[in-house]
This record gives C-alpha cells, structure tokens and sequence, in this order.
C-alpha cells in the first residue's frame, strides 16, 4: 500500500504541480490585478458564499461513496445511475436555498446574476467530483490523476484567451471569469461521465425513493463534516464583506491575495486525502495496520508545510510585492498567519482522513462543530475591530486547534504510541528552518535566498530521516518495473 500511494501521489502531485499554480498564478491573480481589488473582493465573497452551502448539493454522498467503492466495487452500476439521480435533485434544493439565503442577506441585482453562475459551477463541480469518487474507489489513481486537472486545464485556455487576446473585444470583466468558470466544469463533466461510463457499462438514471433514503441516511454524517468545516474554513471572506459595509469588498480582495496562495497550497492535503481515504479504508476492512502509512503520509506534507510556512512569515513581503500591484504591504501579515495555519490544516487532511475512512464521523463532527463556534465567535469579535488581519489570525487559530484535536482523537481511536523521537526531530527541524530563512533572508537576492533556504530545509529532512529520499526512490523504481 504504501508503495502504490507514493507512486500515484507522485504522479498526482506532477500533474497538479504543472497545471494548477499556473491556474492560480497565472489566471486567477492576473484576474485581480486587472479587474482590482474591490470587483475581486465581490467575487471572491460571493464564491465563498456558494461554497460554504456546498453541503446540500451532496449531503456526504461524495465521501461515502468514495469509502463504499473501496470497500464493494462490484455495486458502482447498481449505484451510479440511482446517485446521479439523486445529485440533480440535491441541486435544485441546493439553489432554492442559496437564493432565498442570499434574498435574506440582501444581495444587489449583479451579486444575484453572479450568485447564479457560481451556484451552476458549483453544481457541475460537485456532479464531477461524485464521478470521480467512483474511479479513485475502484482504485483507477492514475484515471483520476488525469481527470484531477482537467477542469483547471480548460480554464487556463478559456481564460487565457479572454484575458490575452482581443478576440473577443471590450474589457475583461469580474462576468466574464465566472462565465468562463462555468463553461469549464460543464465539458470537464461530460468528460468524467464519458470515461467512467468505460467502466461501469451503459447507466440508466433512476428514482428510486427508499433507496434515495438509504443513502442519505447513511452520507448524512459526512454531509454534517462538510457543512461545519466548510463555515469555519470559507465564512470569513462573506463576514468580511458583511460585517463592514464600507470597506468590506476591499478587505475581501486584500484578504484573497494571501488567502489566495493557502488555498494553493492547501491543494496538497486534498491530494493526499483523496489518494488516502480509499486506502485507509481498505486497509481498515482488511484489518491490515496503518500506522506506517499513516507516518509517511503525515511526513511527506509536513515537512514542505513547515517549510512553507516559515517562508511566507520571512519572505512574505517579498512575495506578495512580486505577484501584486497594490496592497502588498497590508496583504503580507496576513500571508504569515495563513499559512502557519496551513500547516494544521495540512496535519487535519492526514488525521482526518484516516478518522473518516474509520467511519469515526460523529466524534469529527463534534470537533468541527467546536471550530466553527470558535471561528465564527472570534471573527465576530476581531473583525469590526482589525478587518482582514484579524480573519487571517481567526484562520491560524481554528486550523492550528482542529488539527491538535484530530491528532489527539486519532491517536486515541487507533492506540498509537507516541513517538517522542519524532516530536523532537520536528522540533529541531522547526527550529533549523526558522534560523535558516533568518539568515538567508539577508541574501542580497531574496528568490535566491528563499531558494537556498528550501534547498538546507530539504536536505536536513533527509539527514535526520524526516524524509527517507533512499527509501521513496526505491517504491518509485519497483512500482515502474
């Protein structure tokens, strides 16, 4: 098992690598550069808006199917055409109650047109994320790797040019993004349905209302997971703009340039959870350990989160004045926070994959439904009184303590022993990475210097076996023989 993660999280993370931080560095940051701040600061609260209510368009389906497939592969016909069913009527009660929220919020005319696209997007998005659960649960990693960046991959093009061309004449609009998002994910979904249609042979959809009630009542606790991690991690750009109706919008769009770069970032938990979660969950089944697993995952995104987010707290005004034409300066402080927060949230995609493979749902409820009072508590709190700083500080706290708690119950579930070794060589790598980025930082040339101090982090990871390079090397040979 662990060689087939390492092998298809390799491929998955050079896929990734290639199309996705050319989507968010290349697109998405130019987007803001030309449309400003305040225009992306709509969009962005509006985006975060749909996604926090993501919940009702898949009540948990996704995940439960992912572990179900998994663990009873011969089902995916007699599922897919029931389920598909079903996510088109989640997505009409989806829209009914993002609508009447937004009505009730008071959204203007042009947030309502833009909240429509964003509520289509989202619909076609999660349609093919279900698809794709079906494929990374018959454990077809290297079909899915494929599928993972083919959304992004037709978004760059339709983006591309709209933003670096004149064929289409007038000015790039905050509109024009969102439609182009939205033609994206409706051929990305035709494509998915096409090659798992390979799979599971001709598909007939299906109303069936007990079974409907079967599935719901078994995806309803991974729903409740979405829901509560989804308010306390995407809430904060829509209290923003609510909660200061002069300058909301701006702080929004400030708050998005660093935010921007976690959520990039944060692309690598989800890697590691959607590779994890079928494995973890066969593993389970089988009753095979998953301690060594386990401690290679948690190492293999530890380390480059460290790194990560030491270097966002030293270099992060040098960073934010290379990719943005205005704010930086404001922006900086809150790209340090966010990405120390980075950090526990990469630990909360390890120790919360394996507790959801568990089917430890509840207790992971009762841990979110902590984090989102906590969140939505102290961003009541610091946001009327610090703006954009004090969601970014909220942010560090809530994934800092949803990851302790997670560890926490994971070790207590599962028996593990704790591994003071392992504490003190994180401790000591912690400590090495933050005197290194000091001291490089002096550097005349800071790409030069940040790259020096990711080249010593790197290479005292492997002194220490933090990261056996020998060992990756070897699973990576034997599994292309």
């Amino acid at each position: 098992m662990k060689r087939k993660f390492v092998t298809n999280l390799f491929l998955l993370l050079l896929l990734n690598g290639l199309i996705k931080p050319f989507w968010i560095f290349g697109i998405d940051r130019t987007v803001q550069n030309v449309v400003g701040a305040e225009s992306y600061g709509l969009y962005f609260s509006l985006f975060n808006f749909s996604l926090v209510l993501n919940m009702f368009l898949d009540l948990g389906i996704t995940n439960f199917n992912n572990r179900n497939m998994a663990r009873h592969s011969h089902l995916l016909r007699k599922y897919l055409g029931n389920l598909v069913s079903l996510k088109f009527l989640l997505a009409i009660g989806y829209a009914l109650v993002s609508l009447s929220l937004a009505l009730l919020i008071g959204y203007s005319r042009q947030q309502f047109h833009l909240l429509f696209f964003l509520i289509v997007s989202q619909f076609l998005a999660s349609l093919t994320l279900f698809l794709r659960s079906n494929i990374s649960g018959l454990h077809l990693f290297r079909t899915d790797s494929l599928l993972s960046v083919l959304d992004r991959s037709l978004m760059i093009v339709l983006c591309s040019a709209l933003l670096f061309t004149n064929w289409f004449g007038g000015n790039f609009s905050i509109e024009w993004f969102v439609y182009a998002q939205t033609l994206a994910y409706l051929i990305a979904t035709f494509i998915t349905f096409g090659v798992l249609l390979r799979f599971s042979g001709r598909v007939r959809l299906n109303f069936d209302r007990r079974l409907f009630v079967v599935f719901i009542r078994k995806s309803w606790p991974y729903a409740l997971l979405i829901l509560l991690m989804s308010i306390y991690f995407r809430t904060d750009a829509v209290l923003l703009e609510r909660l200061l109706p002069e300058t909301g919008k701006e702080q929004v769009g400030i708050y998005a340039q660093a935010f921007r770069l976690m959520d990039a970032f944060s692309l690598l938990g989800v890697l590691f959870a959607g590779l994890l979660l079928p494995i973890f969950s066969r593993m389970i089944k089988q009753g095979e350990k998953v301690g060594q697993l386990l401690q290679l995952a948690f190492l293999l995104i530890m380390v480059p989160s460290v790194l990560i987010g030491v270097a966002a707290n030293v270099f992060g005004l040098e960073i934010m004045q290379l990719l943005y034409r205005e704010h930086a300066e404001i922006s900086a402080p809150m790209l340090g926070l966010l990405m120390v927060g980075f950090a526990g949230n990469s630990a909360s995609y390890i120790f919360g994959t394996l507790l959801t493979a568990n089917g430890s749902l509840k207790q992971l409820n009762v841990l979110a439904a902590g984090g989102m009072g906590v969140n939505i508590g102290l961003n009541l709190l610091l946001i009327p009184r610090f703006g954009a700083l004090g969601a970014a500080w909220v942010c560090m706290i809530t994934q800092l303590l949803m990851a302790t708690a997670q560890l926490i119950l994971a070790v207590r579930i599962f028996r593990f022993r704790v591994n003071w070794v392992l504490i003190l060589k994180l401790t000591g790598f912690l400590l090495f990475a933050v005197l290194a980025a000091k001291v490089t930082h002096l550097m005349g040339n800071w790409l030069a210097g940040m790259g020096l101090f990711a080249l010593a982090g790197l290479m005292y990871a492997s002194l220490v076996k933090l990261i056996d390079l020998k060992t990756l090397f070897l699973l990576l040979k034997n599994e292309t023989r």
